[in-house]
């Protein structure tokens, strides 16, 4: 019997078998404003502070103060839980677009895979995580700027997120419809795809959420609506988008 990790989104374990499966990466992809970095902070403050598992977010596109101001508004202390141990934020961005950083762990260069693995190496020997998120992949691809060396740099993080007992969410943006990822190669490394929909229909925006792969688990054939509430993402796995 495989082990569960319970998602801590509402309605998530519903639709993906009862929860990730434990030390497996999950791919999150979907348009701009779908809830992407939502999603991935939500899983690992949820798993905190509901189930007392510590966790690691790798930041890639936004900086970390920037990040602890924008969950505010959900009404997650971020800084608490950094306070107690039981969440680190990587700064991948700083050094990417030239500014300084005062973050406890940070990446000083351009992005860099052995850099970012020795990271979560040193933050692993002293919070004992069980969860991580990076966000995003994309900026990483574009950094690297060769589809078949991203796909071995990606492979080398998830299998070490792997290696290290923690079960992990990548988030991915697409900008075109029908896309699942947006080089091509993301899905192919992790073992489930969750994908966000952010759909125009009529004069209004309609969110929606597909388990499109999650090897090892059946899972929610249909595409479910979900909200982005002042607690964070909330899905509807009873209901129906289509």
């Amino acid at each position: 019997m495989l082990e569960r990790c319970p998602v801590g989104i509402p309605g998530m374990d519903e639709i993906c078998g009862g929860g990730f499966i434990r030390d497996r990466s999950y791919l999150v992809s979907g348009p701009t404003g779908s809830g992407k970095t939502i999603f991935a902070m939500q899983f690992l403050y949820s798993g905190a502070v509901n189930y007392n598992e510590p966790g690691i977010f790798i930041a890639t596109e936004e900086r970390p103060q920037h990040l602890r101001e924008t969950f505010t508004t959900f009404g997650w202390d971020i800084e608490k839980l950094e306070d107690e141990n039981m969440l680190a934020i990587i700064d991948a961005t700083s050094a990417k677009i030239g500014l300084p950083s005062d973050e406890k762990f940070v990446d000083l260069r351009p992005f860099d895979t052995r850099s970012l693995i020795d990271n979560i190496l040193t933050i692993q020997d002293e919070i004992h995580a069980l969860r991580a998120a990076l966000d995003s992949t994309t900026s990483i691809g574009f950094a690297i700027n060769n589809i078949a060396k991203f796909r071995v740099e990606l492979l080398k993080i998830a299998t070490t997120l792997e290696v290290l007992g923690l079960t992990s969410v990548m988030t991915a943006e697409v900008v075109e419809e029908g896309q699942i990822s947006r080089f091509g190669v993301e899905n192919f490394i992790v073992d489930g795809v969750i994908v966000l929909y952010y759909t125009k229909k009529e004069n209004t925006r309609v969110r929606g959420i597909e388990v499109y792969k999650m090897r090892g688990s059946d899972h929610s054939k249909k595409i479910h609506p979900y909200d982005i509430t002042p607690e964070g993402i909330v899905i509807h796995s009873r209901e129906e988008v289509f």
